[in-house]
């Protein structure tokens, strides 16, 4: 690809997705404000409705680029305020795992759902045909390999 179309992609990328995020991101940033969390606790918080199972915090304090005194002092005032549930590992006493509580995936499931509704209203919101256009832009993307590899390579 030549360094031109490279960069005109990446230009017209970065626009789409900042303003396509500012827009899911406002309402649902501003529901999160009310809980009154650390961007530290917010983090852990979805970190942690990524994962399907109890995780230790080490794991999520590396996934995110956090010390583990850092993520424990989150996680020490998410299960405080009942979002997440911590316990020991049936294997090693050392160990706590954590996972979301009923009320910390409500709260997740809230926010992301707050963000689909922003999608699903921009998809809709498209004229027929420039949601074709995109559509058959993106279905290869998501079909190929360019995607999948990288995010096998990034933690998640």
């Amino acid at each position: 690809m030549s360094p031109q179309i490279s960069q005109g992609l990446f230009s017209s990328l970065e626009e789409f997705l900042r303003r396509l995020f500012f827009a899911a991101e406002g309402e649902a940033l501003a529901a999160m404000a009310d809980l009154d969390l650390s961007f530290s606790q917010v983090r852990v918080l979805f970190a942690l409705a990524e994962c399907r199972e109890a995780v230790p915090i080490n794991e999520v304090a590396g996934r995110l680029n956090l010390s583990v005194a850092t993520a424990g002092r989150a996680v020490d005032q998410l299960v405080s305020d009942g979002l997440v549930d911590r316990r020991g590992d049936s294997k090693d006493r050392r160990i706590k795992r954590i996972s979301l509580s009923d009320e910390g995936e409500s709260l997740a499931g809230r926010h992301i759902e707050m963000q689909r509704d922003v999608l699903r209203e921009f998809a809709e919101g498209l004229p027929v045909t420039d949601a074709e256009r995109l559509l058959n832009a993106l279905n290869p993307i998501l079909e190929g390999t360019s995607l999948r590899a990288h995010r096998e390579e990034t933690p998640a």
